[in-house]
């Protein structure tokens, strides 16, 4: 079994992921499970500047269309809403969704880039309480900004020892290190390996047992074939995942990796058990 815990939809205007894709990709690249946020959340773009309100697409808006997607395949796809922390907050319209659909939702996702919020924020917190009253992780994106720094994400596991925290990336475009060393004083800290070389994951289990690490993605950002190879055609790091690891790391830890821990972690475990 394999669960993906990131995976996107939508159109930011950089990216274009259809649910068609996502679908697909799952199909030829035997993945069992999706957890999937729409990346139409955006609230700065890839310079970091603020997108003008009348080009955004409400909090509402992008948290229904993921629904709407789950609802159509419940058996493979899961949901996590997309935050607009910058720009909006807990609303009542994410209260009721988020209460109306408790069993497709399985994290709520902080890009701490795209939204240049870090996860550490006032503004997060009441996000990070309803992340506590259904028992599922916040998850966030690591590197690129100063807010996206892995010591964020540190700082709210450490505030909230009751809530589970995923470091996605490990701090993107870094060694990785900064985000592994934090994992020694949280135990409520996790990892994901979205465009995390192997050897990273290695070291993370070696230090930390496989208990602490799930798989992630990204996909379908570089296309359907996400999986396997870039538009370029040149080899996937996801690869070593599926080809190499288990026979390093023994069928216990790999399983871990693959889909047991995400089941504990995303609380997913009426869907894949």
């Amino acid at each position: 079994m394999i669960i993906d815990t990131h995976v996107h939809i939508g159109d930011d205007r950089r990216f274009v992921l259809t649910e068609e894709m996502v679908m697909e990709s799952m199909i030829k690249y035997n993945i069992d499970y999706s957890v999937v946020s729409n990346i139409e959340g955006v609230e700065f773009d890839g310079d970091l500047k603020e997108i003008p309100g009348r080009l955004q697409i409400t909090q509402k808006d992008v948290f229904e269309r993921t629904l709407r997607f789950a609802k159509k395949h419940s058996k493979y796809i899961g949901v996590m809403p997309w935050i607009k922390p910058h720009t909006e907050t807990v609303d009542e319209d994410f209260l009721r969704l988020m209460e109306e659909n408790q069993s497709l939702i399985h994290g709520i996702k902080l890009h701490s880039f795209h939204s240049k919020t870090a996860m550490d924020a006032d503004c997060v917190k009441p996000y990070i309480e309803l992340a506590r009253k259904y028992d599922i992780p916040m998850t966030c994106h690591t590197g690129g900004c100063e807010e996206a720094d892995p010591i964020h994400v540190y700082n709210a596991a450490k505030a909230n020892p009751d809530v589970r925290f995923v470091m996605v990336h490990m701090g993107l475009g870094t060694d990785n290190q900064k985000a592994i060393n934090l994992m020694e004083d949280a135990e409520n800290l996790y990892a994901d390996t979205t465009w995390v070389p192997m050897e990273t994951t290695i070291k993370v289990m070696e230090r930390y047992g496989s208990k602490r690490i799930v798989f992630g993605s990204d996909s379908p950002v570089d296309g359907m074939d996400t999986y396997y190879c870039n538009p370029k055609g040149e080899p996937s790091l996801y690869q070593d995942y599926f080809n190499k690891l288990e026979d390093i790391i023994g069928k216990v830890a790999y399983e871990d990796l693959m889909y047991r821990n995400a089941i504990k972690i995303f609380n997913i475990s009426d869907k894949c058990e």
